[in-house]
């Protein structure tokens, strides 16, 4: 197993290389990456080292270890800390209890003491990450939230929020069997309000009316055809496949059959809306919407029985729309999806043209729709519409081009691409941007004590944990590192072109105390500022 990886801080070097050398690290399975003089360089080293457990002491110069745990449990609530501590001191021993250090060790502490603290420290994280990788476990989590899982991938499918390549290989995961029908068609099944004494069955237990209607419905259903049966908002919904087997007429018969049982066995009276099927799996939530749109004719039909969407809305009254959810779907594609998304979406609103019965006027406002969302996302990002067509020919003969229902995708999806690769490149170089505004805002901030990455983030409007990613990223360093850099060559500056005493320069560059500016400072170059300046004087 890969070793832990440990800190030490101690203000004594000494007490940290005694440390380092009086322990037999690898035999422990620790590996020390890294050490530091105090809190406060232990904070700035923290982000770089990642270590699984800090040792510090508790007394040191500028930051001591309760007010580094305090801090390091802010961000790393995880992390082991142990503290040593030269004071058998009740209050110490209280703080360490609340911010949940590990071990709180007096000191002198001997090398087979600590080697059996950190025996016990390594058996649990060992102990810690058995749980979390343990496959059985895992296993056992992962089939009892598999119902949850189900349910919420389905009712995604339903309200079309899923990313349509991962419709087929969800539902083999989930072991939804109903994939390769003819066709498929949605039903929402309403249970309609009954006084209690009407329902003389289950009207001491009304919770339990949707679990009988739903068990009655798949025990019904289970030998006519393969379906997938959910709870969504509107009810319990179906999605039926259509195949070889069975056939549409004759599930609309079963559903009538469903109602009456319902009514007779329960007690309970059921309305179902039964949607337009679809060729394509993927435009499920489509039947689905009509399935709803179906239960809103309850008051004009009748409730207790089944509602098919083409009794109350005829096909020959319907159209081929591109609608809002579309629209929405499509954008996102193009912003954020891959190539073979964007396919995928493309390919299947032609899919939707072949299958649709509409006028040759309704494919054109079709196709034009689409390529109006695809304008509309150039205009607002200022894409040029030559380079993503491809083509300086005019609008006229650009749209002559998309409109043609035969070559609709082979013409649009090369311009989708093109466009979802130049908002990629549009959001490298908007991060880049980014970036340089930070670091002006840290040269302009630098004399600011108070100044933190939070406060940088607001002013970019930006979470911490994304921007100190894309920081590092682009810059090869840290925020803290950066900011220290800049300090310290501004410190520099004044050095040498000023007579400030060494208090007001750590002021001006935004240290508050005198003493932690020269410890980095000579951190940083060898020396303590007055010597620096000394040395410069002299050399001159």
């Amino acid at each position: 197993m890969t070793p832990y990886r440990i800190m030490l801080v101690d203000d004594e070097e000494e007490v940290r290389k005694a440390i380092i050398r009086k322990m037999d690290w690898e035999k422990l399975g620790f590996v020390v990456v890294g050490d530091a003089e105090n809190g406060e360089e232990a904070l700035e080293k923290l982000e770089q080292l990642e270590p699984d457990v800090v040792i510090t002491d508790i007394r040191m110069p500028y930051m001591d270890g309760l007010t580094l745990t305090e801090r390091i449990r802010e961000k790393h609530p995880s992390m082991k800390i142990l503290i040593f501590s030269g004071y058998d001191d009740f209050e110490y021993a209280q703080q360490a209890i609340k911010l949940e250090v590990t071990e709180y060790i007096l000191k002198p502490v001997n090398g087979e003491e600590l080697a059996v603290i950190l025996k016990r420290i390594r058996d649990s994280l060992d102990k810690e990450i058995e749980q979390r990788r343990n496959i059985d476990t895992l296993r056992e989590h992962y089939l009892g939230s598999l119902p949850i899982l189900r349910e919420l991938f389905l009712n995604n499918l339903v309200n079309r929020t899923t990313d349509v390549t991962e419709v087929e290989p969800r539902l083999r995961e989930y072991e939804i069997d109903i994939l390769d029908a003819r066709k498929w068609i949605a039903a929402v099944i309403h249970v309609e309000q009954m006084e209690y004494e009407e329902t003389k069955a289950l009207s001491m237990h009304q919770e339990l009316i949707p679990i009988s209607v739903r068990s009655l419905v798949e025990d019904s259903l289970k030998t006519y055809c393969r379906f997938a049966i959910f709870a969504s908002l509107e009810g319990i919904t179906v999605i039926a496949a259509i195949d070889e087997n069975n056939t549409q007429t004759g599930l609309m018969n079963l559903f009538d059959d469903i109602c009456r049982e319902s009514k007779r066995l329960l007690e309970v009276a059921i309305t179902v809306g039964v949607g337009r099927s679809c060729d394509v799996l993927q435009n499920i939530g489509i039947s689905y919407q009509t399935a709803v749109d179906a239960l809103g004719y309850r008051a004009i039909v009748g409730e207790g029985k089944p509602i098919y969407i083409n009794d109350v809305e005829p096909v020959s009254r319907g159209t081929l729309q591109f609608q809002a959810k579309d629209e929405e779907e499509l954008t996102t594609a193009i912003k954020f999806g891959s190539r073979e998304i964007i396919e995928t979406m493309m390919k299947n609103f032609s899919a939707c043209m072949e299958d649709a019965k509409v006028h040759a006027r309704q494919y054109q406002i079709y196709m034009l729709s689409i390529a109006n969302c695809l304008f509309r996302i150039m205009q607002q990002y200022n894409l040029d519409i030559d380079i993503m067509f491809g083509t300086k020919e005019q609008y006229k003969v650009i749209l002559e081009g998309i409109c043609n229902k035969a070559e609709f995708a082979d013409r649009i999806i090369p311009v989708a691409c093109r466009m979802n690769e130049a908002l990629g490149r549009e959001r490298d170089n908007t991060t880049r941007k980014v970036i340089e505004e930070a670091k002006t805002y840290i040269r302009e901030h630098y004399a600011d004590s108070e100044l933190s990455v939070e406060t940088l983030c607001r002013h970019l409007h930006m979470s911490p944990a994304y921007f100190s990613t894309v920081f590092k990223k682009e810059t090869g360093q840290s925020y803290v590192n950066y900011l220290t850099e800049v300090r310290l060559k501004k410190a520099v500056e004044l050095l040498n072109e000023t007579d400030d005493k060494t208090y007001m320069i750590a002021q001006k560059v935004g240290y508050q105390e005198q003493n932690y500016f020269s410890y980095v400072f000579k951190k940083r170059f060898g020396v303590s500022p007055t010597k620096y300046r000394g040395t410069q004087e002299s050399g001159q």
